[in-house]
């Protein structure tokens, strides 16, 4: 049997649905004191359906877009629960409603790029839809050979686009160890 959109969920419903683990979701209630989850008899607890759409928004920030908790916690602090709630639903009309509402902030908040401390790296868009020759539609000749087989130019780009990118990983793991 199905619960209504409005019923109240427990840890265990919430933690299936956002699929993370509930002692992640018991371990935010520590830091983000917007997570208000209503208890009963026994220490039970209860999520109203803001309260998932909060939570749902915070796992949007934190695993998809790489903020850290810090960052998390500015964005909630200056924007409120229902821009972080509207982040993850996709509504962008709601969140730039919400941002140009916001009275501590004339420019509106970006998502993606925020300040050094908020993002643990950055992600960076790919310059087309094809990875490496798969996809592109671009038959142009390879220029670079490498063996028996050949990259072309573009490849090859991609290429020390990602060695970058895992160079800056394992920098920032560095800097945790």
């Amino acid at each position: 049997m199905e619960k209504s959109p409005d019923a109240f969920r427990t840890i265990s419903e919430v933690a299936d649905e956002l699929d993370l683990p509930q002692h992640v979701l018991r371990f935010w209630e520590t830091r983000f004191q917007q997570i208000k989850p209503m208890k009963r008899g026994g220490g039970r607890r209860y999520y109203r359906p803001e309260d998932v759409d909060l939570l749902k928004g915070i796992r949007h920030l934190l695993y998809d877009h790489g903020y850290t908790i810090k960052g998390v916690q500015k964005l909630l602090k200056a924007n409120g629960n229902k821009f972080v709630a509207a982040i993850a639903s996709g509504d962008l009309a709601t969140v730039e409603a919400l941002a140009a509402s916001s009275n501590e902030e004339p420019a509106p908040p970006k998502v993606g790029v925020a300040e050094e401390d908020q993002i643990v790296g950055r992600a960076k868009a790919p310059a087309s839809r094809r990875f490496f020759s798969f996809g592109g539609g671009n038959d142009e000749t390879p220029e670079i050979s490498i063996g028996k087989t050949s990259v072309s130019k573009e490849d090859r780009a991609l290429l020390q686009e990602a060695l970058y990118d895992l160079l800056e990983c394992k920098r920032l793991l560095d800097q945790v160890r």
